[in-house]
Parts: structure tokens; sequence; C-alpha cells
């Protein structure tokens, strides 16, 4: 199992492996083509793919604004879950992170994803209970079906 910084040409094979976990939450723009690209160029250090030959088969997205930082989109095929893979690409961001002087990491979970959930805890990512999370679409985001 070789993992490996993510470029832009995994694009597919990552994209392919989001729309076929149960739990992700994608829209159309941000998760195109061209806002990963854009995520990739704020960020070319910090992201990472596990690949087995040439198939992706794990994925992690993680980023800093210069004080904290987050993690989005992680996934690891089911065949391949339960062997550490998940573990190690948690691992390589966060080392990642550091090396870029980032303190703390940050990271958010549907509350009805419950292999995330379960996966997060075992990282020790804890739940913050002080906290309301907040967010507002600047313009609407069309959300990723991905039965289609």
């Amino acid at each position: 199992m070789n993992i490996r910084t993510m470029t832009i040409n995994d694009y597919d094979g990552v994209y392919a492996l989001w729309v076929n976990t149960p739990g992700m939450g994608l829209n159309a723009v941000d998760d195109s083509r061209e806002g990963i690209e854009k995520y990739l160029r704020r960020n070319p250090t910090t992201s990472f793919i596990a690949q087995d030959g040439d198939r992706i088969v794990g994925v992690i997205m993680a980023g800093h604004d210069g004080r904290r930082g987050y993690i989005h989109h992680t996934a690891v095929l089911p065949a391949y879950r339960g062997q550490g893979l998940g573990r190690r690409l948690v691992e390589h961001a966060m080392r990642a992170l550091d090396e870029e002087g980032i303190q703390k990491v940050a990271l958010v979970v549907f509350s009805e994803n419950e292999t995330g959930n379960v996966f997060w805890e075992k990282m020790g990512f804890l739940s913050r209970e002080d906290l309301v999370y907040r967010n507002k679409n600047i313009h609407e985001l069309p959300k990723i079906d991905p039965n289609k």
C-alpha cells in the first residue's frame, strides 16, 4: 500500500471513492475538479491518497488557514477498512500540518455518520459539546446525488 501526496491528477479516482462512501456530503461546486484544484493549490502538501496498485483506496484532505488545521472528506474503501489505513492517512496529514506549524486540527462529521464518528473518536478527536457549528452559503451549492 502506497500513501503519497494528493494531486489534481488523482481527482477522478478520489471522486469515485467519495461518491461511493456513505455519509459523505458533497456539493457540485467545492467538490468539483476546479474546487479541489483550488484547495490543493492552497494546501499542496497536506492531503494524501492511498493506492493499491493504480487504484485509489483511501483519501484524506487536510489544509489550514495559518492558524488551525482542518480535515475534510476522509474515506477508505470498505474492503480496506480495519487494516490501519485510515489511521496511516490521518498520521500523514497530522505530520504535514505539524510541519507547517499548525497546533490544532478540527473536522466536521455528520451526526448520523456512525462509522465516521467512531473512527474519529478512535483517532483521539473529541466532540465539542460547548460549541454550535454554524455556516452560511454565500451562493446556493447544489448537492451531488451519488445515485446519478
